[in-house]
């Protein structure tokens, strides 16, 4: 896989960094302001995408065997 979490992180810090950027005035701010905008959205998105992704972690560890839920099963296993 080539994305991560952290690479996630690496990217929310690196734009804190860029928003703390004393010298940014303006217009530069305020494209730097939509920018950031436009990443916390996307980011959220993997987050939740994440958090899903570990409920059905969990419930497969729990239940598995127990219940069939077809949107869960592996594909490379069968």
């Amino acid at each position: 896989m080539k994305n991560q979490l952290t690479d996630l992180n690496n990217h929310l810090f690196a734009q804190i960094e860029r928003l703390s950027d004393e010298d940014l005035k303006g217009q530069a701010l305020e494209m730097e302001v939509t920018r950031t905008k436009a990443i916390t959205s996307v980011s959220q998105q993997i987050v939740n995408n994440a958090q899903l992704v570990l409920q059905g972690a969990k419930f497969k560890a729990e239940y598995a065997g127990k219940y069939q839920v077809p949107m869960m099963e592996d594909k490379r296993n069968a």
